[in-house]
């Protein structure tokens, strides 16, 4: 999480105004625009930097170089009781991955259960921010992505599985979510240049140099380790889930075969998938009962013993609180991030945010 300085911040509704008229600006529709700027300041808002606005200029140059589709036709191919399939169109992977779990959600309320593949959509951001919208309406969501290769296996040495998020949002009554967004990964390639631009080190057992060697020099990292350090193992199979459910149920690219994402070409879509799932926990137990076990579950797990000078959290927490200082405090901006949006009001002749 980056450190504050609250007279050098920059609000969250300044940066949601400028992420919003850059999209414009570049030519993507109504929807584009909101859904990428919802996702970025989804990450932005909870502390999740490396999926945040720093995001801008990345997706503006995809959309500029024809890899994401600014006004895409998302449209249902197949569809089979409580399941559904989506064509995205090369959609910005947030508008494609929004409009699935609002589809998921739908057949939920119906069927008890949604489930829905998504087909040609592009890089989506944050996971959290689409489970979240299912938790939000009292559903339990859970989002699936792969992504280009940038993950060794355990006890490996090449670039296997992407960093493969999976996230599951779970309804609270009147509480914010519980809330797990995780890289299966041991971090996500974004927080390796997160860390470039800041000039710090890694975290032991956090990313490799070509050989498979681990180092700390962000520098040099030439991919990720596997979630686990020396039980990376787990990680590297929960990876494969997130690749079976994002790729081969969606008859899209595996991880090492999607372009990367940092290209260079940005010509070309880069054919991924996603896949979502909506719960309706009525449809397994009364909703009094699941609520009372939700709130039972975290009282006592947010009250239990700790070690010294120790606080247990459950996931989610720390977003919350986070979301909480970021609204009254507004958000410190990375200076390569800071550069970038200083390029793009320049390009497109926008009012920069008030720092």
């Amino acid at each position: 999480m980056l450190q504050t300085n609250a007279q050098n911040n920059v609000s969250l509704d300044e940066l949601d105004r400028f992420c919003r008229a850059v999209f414009a600006a570049a030519g993507a529709n109504t929807a584009t625009a909101d859904a990428a700027t919802r996702a970025m300041m989804h990450g932005t808002r909870h502390g999740v930097d490396s999926h945040g606005v720093r995001l801008l200029a990345h997706y503006i140059t995809a959309l500029n170089g024809g890899r994401i589709n600014g006004a895409p036709d998302i449209k249902k191919v197949t569809s089979f009781g409580a399941i559904e399939t989506l064509d995205a169109d090369d959609a910005h992977g947030a508008l494609a991955t929004y409009t699935a779990m609002d589809n998921a959600i739908d057949l939920a309320s119906k069927f008890g259960i949604g489930a829905v593949a998504i087909r040609n959509t592009s890089h989506f951001g944050p996971a959290g921010a689409y489970s979240i919208e299912a938790a939000r309406k009292g559903y339990i969501g859970i989002t699936f992505c792969n992504s280009d290769s940038f993950v060794r296996l355990h006890d490996g040495a090449m670039r296997f599985h992407g960093t493969n998020p999976i996230s599951v949002g779970v309804p609270v009554s009147g509480d914010d979510p519980w809330l797990l967004d995780m890289a299966t990964s041991s971090i996500p390639y974004n927080r390796v240049l997160l860390y470039r631009s800041l000039g710090q080190a890694l975290p032991n057992a956090t990313a490799s140099d070509e050989t498979g060697v681990d180092t700390k020099d962000a520098n040099a990292a030439d991919m990720l380790a596997p979630l686990g350090g020396e039980f990376g193992f787990k990680g590297a199979a929960l990876a494969g889930v997130a690749e079976i459910f994002s790729a081969i149920l969606t008859g899209m690219k595996l991880s090492f075969d999607i372009a990367p994402m940092g290209g260079p070409d940005f010509s070309k879509p880069r054919g991924m998938g996603a896949f979502v799932l909506a719960i309706k926990p009525e449809a397994f137990v009364d909703r009094q009962t699941f609520d009372s076990g939700m709130q039972r579950y975290l009282q006592v797990l947010r009250t239990s013993p700790t070690r010294e000078d120790c606080k247990v959290m459950a996931p989610g927490d720390r977003e919350w609180l986070v979301a909480a200082q970021r609204e009254r405090e507004g958000v410190t901006v990375d200076p390569s991030t800071r550069q970038a949006f200083e390029e793009l009001a320049d390009k497109y002749g926008l009012e920069m945010p008030l720092f």
